[in-house]
């Protein structure tokens, strides 16, 4: 039967049969008030050169971040200056438990704005898929290999274009929170 087929519906028909793969919806869990940084790097140093960016940033800075190893044992590898936001972090991850995928959860009062940049210059974090307060998924792609992110869902969809009232308080807000002048 594949022989009648034209040469490329032969190679997408065997490539089928090889290839197996399912893709699952994660729900990050963290309290509503609380921001998450997640991202993928390189290496096993990822935790402890993001924690050293982290408290660069913000002297004090309340954090937890974990990071899935991708080969050897493949351990959710963690560190923190919090317990509680550090055990967050891990259970993300391992919830996610794709290769080289970080999590950060960041505490009360600290902002991926303050130290998004100090975390891109970690010279192993390969992309950062997203910082927000919002609620998130991870949309993970899992194959006989492993597992991978292949994107997030930050937030909720559009649902129009911004009006001149809506102008006024979103500038508003960047001032009041000292973003802007």
């Amino acid at each position: 039967m594949l022989a009648a087929r034209p040469l490329a519906a032969r190679m997408l028909a065997i490539l089928l049969l090889e290839v197996t793969m399912e893709l699952e919806t994660v729900a990050i869990e963290k309290p509503a008030d609380l921001n998450v940084i997640l991202g993928q790097s390189h290496f096993i140093k990822t935790v402890e050169d993001i924690y050293e960016a982290l408290v660069g940033a913000v002297p004090g800075i309340k954090f937890g971040v974990a990071f899935c190893e991708a080969s050897g044992p493949c351990l959710v590898r963690s560190t923190g200056t919090d317990e509680e936001l550090k055990r967050l972090a891990e259970k993300n991850a391992l919830k996610v438990a794709a290769g080289h995928f970080f999590a950060v959860v960041l505490g009360s009062g600290a902002y991926p704005v303050n130290v998004l940049n100090s975390i891109k210059m970690v010279p192993e974090v390969c992309c950062v898929f997203c910082a927000t307060s919002n609620p998130v998924q991870v949309l993970v792609v899992e194959t006989e290999q492993g597992r991978g992110v292949v994107g997030v869902v930050d937030g909720c969809a559009s649902k129009g274009l911004e009006g001149e009232q809506d102008v006024a308080e979103r500038k508003a807000l960047l001032r009041r929170f000292g973003y802007k002048q």
